[in-house]
């Protein structure tokens, strides 16, 4: 549908939207009333989904890694998300920083330091002596692998989906729309809508988790910035600020708005980054660096299918799966931002940019922030793993007292953390504006204001019914049912892209053909073609 009529369309929300906000009212409803009957259940729940389709999250986010590879270098990488010859939207690093902000930014502080100093503190599977040197090169290595090339392909397969059916088949930025080809038009009726309220269920929950981990990391940094207490009510309190910083946000437009502040993220996160590369103990870092690398690139096909079936271990539940749910449960707000940003991009440059950049970034950034923590733990005795243990978000600020500089880089990562929670919630009001008002690129205030305070309340909820833990546990459970629409998504898009592909060979064809007819019948007229007739003029 052309976007002439986006306007006409905007002051209608429909279906989609009212059916949505109704089930995340209810559960609002419920977890504000009976926040600890609702972690019960929520726990329930988890243990039936992990010990019954654990292996099917593994199988699924490696598939998925596997298809975007297959999918870019073969000919298919040459399509551009777009018009034949149209140029990207936005410059490759204001692309490149959307994507990051809106990614992983609130996570990748978070668990730069409290994954690696968990792990280094209880090792995957028991493989290592907990404090160890071998403990310390695992904690790395699954580090990577946890922020690394599966996370990002989740995004990836969303976001490619979403932009070939919103600017190269010129179709609603709807995610019912990326199954068009094998639904047909029954993605118009209850089906499509059914996947729809999915969607928006599922980017809910996902950025809620997102949010309530960078109010909890707010909170621990206040803590030993200013000596502010740790908990729900201080927790609340912070979570309220930011909603009024990120709702002002979200009404400025695209441009205007997310750009400006994933720029400042970046811009920050790099200054940060260098000083604690720089002032921290730099050879250990690159030496750990390249190290890790050589670990994930060696593993990275046989740690993506772990599992520990011959134990009672429950290490994979706690974090692998936790990833990958929570990733697959942000995939349908991340995707479809990074669609919504990637307008003009051939296939081949959109997968390298979303899965190769960001994993880059992360790489370098946990080997720098990882890196640092282990080192003071190893060899200056700074008990970080202690830290993390008691508090896991504290780990961060623990390491920044061991540089100098410690209240003025503590304060700007304090202000790094809260953009990147404004960025992620601005964005995500965006999309889910995009979900619920039929796909227009430039949803209404109304729209994104309504589902700002959806977000703010569900975090708020998460936050009542137990924390941390509600957290990782709600974003499993969410992700499993996204989880298979993205394997049918994943196909869908593969028999639309084979069908181009079809027919740009059959117009090929049929042009070497008109052009065969034409060279014979000057041949059979004894006149030279018209492509020799210049060259013997020249």
């Amino acid at each position: 549908m052309s976007d002439a009529v986006e306007p006409a369309r905007r002051n209608r929300p429909g279906w989609v939207f009212f059916i949505s906000l109704a089930l995340l009212g209810l559960f609002v409803a419920y977890g504000a009333a009976r926040p600890d009957e609702l972690a019960l259940i929520a726990d329930q729940a988890l243990g039936f989904t992990t010990r019954h389709f654990g292996w099917l999250y593994l199988f699924a986010t490696t598939g998925f890694l596997i298809f975007c590879v297959a999918v870019a270098i073969s000919s298919f990488g040459r399509i551009r998300l777009g018009a034949d010859g149209e140029a990207p939207e936005f410059s490759y690093p204001a692309w490149l920083g959307m994507i990051f902000s809106a990614g992983m930014g609130v996570g990748l502080v978070f668990w730069a330091i409290a994954e690696p100093m968990s792990h280094f503190m209880a090792p995957p599977f028991g493989d290592a002596e907990a404090g160890s040197p071998q403990a310390a090169r695992q904690a790395m290595h699954y580090s990577l692998f946890h922020w690394g090339f599966h996370q990002w392909a989740n995004f990836a397969v969303v976001g490619l989906a979403i932009a070939y059916v919103r600017f190269r088949q010129q179709r609603p930025g709807l995610i019912s729309e990326a199954f068009r080809y094998t639904l047909g038009d029954r993605v118009d009726g209850p089906i499509g809508k059914g996947i729809n309220v999915l969607a928006v269920v599922s980017t809910i929950f996902g950025v809620a988790t997102t949010m309530g981990l960078g109010v909890i990391q707010i909170n621990s940094g206040l803590g030993s910035v200013a000596g502010i207490g740790f908990g729900v009510e201080q927790q609340l309190a912070i979570l309220g600020g930011i909603t009024i910083v990120f709702l002002l946000c979200s009404l400025a437009p695209l441009e205007s708005g997310i750009r400006y502040v994933s720029d400042a993220n970046m811009l920050l996160a790099g200054g940060v980054l260098l000083f604690v590369f720089f002032f921290g103990p730099t050879d250990f870092i690159t030496a750990v660096m390249t190290n890790a690398i050589g670990d994930y690139i060696g593993n990275v096909i046989g740690m993506g299918l772990m599992m520990a079936p011959y134990t009672e271990d429950d290490w994979v539940e706690r974090w692998t799966l936790f990833y990958w749910a929570w990733g697959l449960s942000w995939a349908p707000f991340v995707g479809s931002f990074i669609a919504r940003i990637s307008r003009g991009r051939t296939i081949r440059e959109f997968v390298l940019g979303v899965i190769g950049m960001p994993v880059l970034l992360s790489i370098v950034w946990f080997a720098t922030f990882g890196g640092t923590a282990l080192y003071h733990e190893l060899f200056e005795g700074v008990a970080i793993g202690e830290a993390v243990s008691n508090e896991m978000s504290a780990g961060l600020f623990v390491t920044l007292e061991q540089l100098p500089f410690t209240a003025v880089v503590s304060l700007l990562v304090l202000v790094l953390i809260s953009l990147f929670v404004v960025t992620s919630a601005n964005s995500a009001t965006f999309v889910l504006g995009m979900f619920t008002t039929q796909g227009v690129l430039e949803p209404a205030r109304w729209a994104r204001l309504s589902w700002g305070v959806v977000q703010v309340l569900v975090a708020a909820v998460l936050l009542l019914s137990g924390g941390l833990v509600a957290l990782q546990t709600i974003s499993i459970l969410a992700a499993f049912p996204f989880m298979l629409l993205m394997v049918f998504m994943a196909i869908s898009l593969l028999r639309s892209l084979q069908n181009e592909h079809r027919q740009i060979e059959l117009h090929e064809a049929v042009t070497r053909q008109r052009l065969e007819r034409l060279l014979e019948q000057h041949d059979h007229l004894g006149e030279e073609p018209p492509e020799e007739q210049e060259d013997r003029e020249r």
